[in-house]
Formats: structure tokens, C-alpha cells, sequence
């Protein structure tokens, strides 16, 4: 078969939810349903949109920004496991440069992480005081790619616990500034104590959200805030937990509680109609390529297999703003042997990735 025949997917294509078909072609580089002239290569299995991590990192480890090589390697890595689309959810590094490779996932970036001074992780964020909050989340807007990420929550070493890091009033003030300049944004909560400042002050998703409660969930699907729940990372919280039990054993004792109810929080956000996204956390201290763990987790959670599948691809991608495998939509897409619909295991083995048209 030569380099330039067209590429045919034929067996069973999952365009969505309720669009499945039998096969698709690959021209110059974009989809198409309609059978082109010319030489074929064709394979056969189950087609998806590329799957999405909606909250990666890449140009970070557990330390701060790495250099292009590594974070290159990070993005193999999550290309290699399915991943062509990469909601970068605060990062330290630039990482444009990969805009410009046609071999690896496209990212959408959120800027840099905006914390609270000393109220991070170090080498992470920007770390400001409240008065400085809108001005930082503006120019953040314009550097990203219309996300912006806050720390909502994190240790206050005074009280030994999880606390919220921003007063109301900075928040709406802020938040309003992101929406001003075409940006949404999100923010890393594992508490409840800052969940209602955020929803009065129209915060678009949350990440980790772990600290959702039984009055917070249904304001949430009233208002369309989305969850992203990153339930891979959530199952180090013991592991951290233990860490803290000498000088901070409310907050240890906190993130086990957290961690115990991690499935009955998401099952009960996705049961009430809460928009939910599969993200990893990788890039800090978490491993790339870990997507197939995390939509496993989902379904672990509550989630259907149909409805997991959904929150990695075609429902993410529109989220995102983003084409599936729409006609003429460009050809970014992974072919499994088996249909994930039945074991959602499947994505753990791709067969086949094309991305941007192209066979890897």
C-alpha cells in the first residue's frame, strides 16, 4: 500500500452517543463519510474521537517547569495512550512551541496557576494577595487559550486544615475580568468552604471537587458548572494523608475523609446532571498517559460506560470547543479492537492513533 492512499476505518465508528457508523475515511488529513477516489489502506476496529485530558501538565513535575525534552516526552506519552487533546489546566513552562508539531496532542492552556502567597505548591503559581486577584486572572485570560486556573483551596499551616484562599469579593471581581476577555475559568478545590464564594461568583468548573456536599450539588447542576474529578490523583490522598499526621492531623483526617467518599461525591454529582470531564492531573507528581485509569475510575464512580467514554471524547471535545469526528472535521482519532462501550478496558490498548490525518 502506498504512503499516499487514503486511509478507510471500517467496522463501527462512534461519531457519538447516538451516531455510530460503519466506517470513515481519511483525506488530506480531515474526515469524511464519503467514499473518495483512489487508492485505500483500511483497517478495521472500533473508532473514537482522540481522547481528551481535560486537566494535564504538561512542562511540569512535582518541582516546577521542565525543559522542552521532557515536557516533549510528557506529551508522547499522552499521545501514545490516546490522548490528542490536552486541556493544560496551569502550567509554569511555555509550552507554544508544541503548537508548531504536527506529531503531538494539542493543548489548550489555561496560563499560569494563581495562588495565594505561600499557599501552594512551590514554583507552580503566581502567589498574590486578593487585591491583586482580577488584575493577575486578566492577564492570564489574554496568555491563555480562554481558560484561566485558580487555587481555590489549599493547607493554611495556622489552622492545620484546608481553607479557601480568596474572600468573595476578589473572586466575583476576578472572575468577571476572565469573562470580560473571552475566557472561563476554573479552579482546584478539594474542600467545600470554598465552593459557595466560587458559585456566587461564576466560576465555570471546579477541579478535583471533592468536597461537593449534598446542598452544593444540585446549585451545580442548576448552574452548569462542571467537575472535572481527576480520580487517579485523589487515590494518593491517604498516601499524603499520612504524611501530615504529626503537625497537621485535622487536615490528614480531612483528605481521608475526602478520599473515602470519593465515588459516592461523583456518582451523586452525575446522578443530579453535573457536566463531569475525564482529567488525569498528570505533570506534577502523577505519570502521563494515565486517561484509560481515569475514565475506569468514572465508571467505578457511577458513570456509564457509554457515559464515561462520552466525558473523554465526544462530549469533551464539544465542551472544549472542539470538533469529534464530524464530516470534514480534522482526523483525530483512535482505533481499539473491541468496542470500550462493552469494557471500557479497551482504552487502555490502542490499535491504531491518527492525529492531524496522520498514522502513528
Amino acid at each position: 500500500m502506498s504512503d499516499a492512499a487514503v486511509l478507510h476505518v471500517k467496522g463501527r465508528v462512534l461519531v457519538g452517543p447516538d451516531d455510530v457508523r460503519d466506517e470513515l475515511w481519511v483525506l488530506d488529513g480531515r474526515v469524511t463519510y464519503e467514499r473518495p477516489a483512489g487508492e485505500t489502506r483500511t483497517v478495521h476496529g472500533w473508532a473514537v474521537p482522540g481522547l481528551v485530558d481535560a486537566h494535564c501538565h504538561v512542562g511540569l513535575d512535582a518541582h516546577g517547569a521542565v525543559d522542552a525534552a521532557t515536557s516533549e516526552k510528557q506529551a508522547i506519552t499522552d499521545r501514545d495512550a490516546g490522548t490528542l487533546l490536552i486541556r493544560d489546566a496551569g502550567s509554569a513552562a511555555d509550552t507554544r512551541w508544541v503548537d508548531a508539531r504536527e506529531d503531538l496532542p494539542r493543548i489548550i492552556r489555561a496560563g499560569r496557576h494563581i495562588a495565594r502567597t505561600r499557599r501552594y505548591i512551590r514554583n507552580y503559581a503566581h502567589e498574590i494577595e486578593p487585591g491583586d486577584l482580577p488584575a493577575y486572572v486578566r492577564a492570564e485570560a489574554r496568555r491563555g487559550d480562554g481558560w484561566v486556573k485558580l487555587v481555590g483551596d489549599w493547607i493554611d499551616r495556622e489552622r492545620g486544615d484546608l481553607a479557601a484562599c480568596w474572600p468573595g469579593d476578589a473572586l466575583r471581581e476576578a472572575i468577571a475580568a476572565a469573562h470580560q476577555e473571552g475566557a472561563r475559568v476554573t479552579a482546584h478545590c478539594f474542600a467545600a468552604e470554598s465552593l459557595p464564594d466560587l458559585l456566587a461568583a461564576g466560576i465555570d468548573c471546579v477541579e478535583h471537587a471533592t468536597g461537593l456536599t449534598e446542598e452544593l450539588i444540585p446549585q451545580f447542576a442548576e448552574r452548569g458548572v462542571a467537575i472535572v474529578p481527576t480520580l487517579v490523583n485523589i487515590a494518593t490522598f491517604p498516601k499524603l494523608a499520612a504524611g501530615g499526621d504529626q503537625r497537621f492531623p485535622a487536615w490528614s483526617a480531612h483528605m481521608r475523609r475526602l478520599h473515602e467518599r470519593r465515588y459516592d461525591t461523583v456518582g451523586a454529582a452525575h446522578d443530579a446532571g453535573v457536566p463531569i470531564y475525564v482529567g488525569t492531573d498528570a505533570g506534577g507528581s502523577l505519570a502521563h498517559g494515565l486517561v484509560a485509569e481515569e475514565v475506569a475510575e468514572l465508571v467505578k464512580a457511577g458513570l456509564s460506560p457509554l457515559s464515561a467514554l462520552g466525558a473523554a471524547t465526544w462530549t469533551a471535545r464539544k465542551w472544549l470547543g472542539r470538533p469529534g469526528l464530524t464530516e470534514g472535521a480534522p482526523a483525530d482519532l483512535v482505533v481499539y479492537a473491541a468496542d470500550p462501550r462493552a469494557d471500557i478496558r479497551v482504552l487502555a490498548d490502542p490499535q491504531l492513533i491518527v492525529l492531524r490525518g496522520r498514522v502513528l
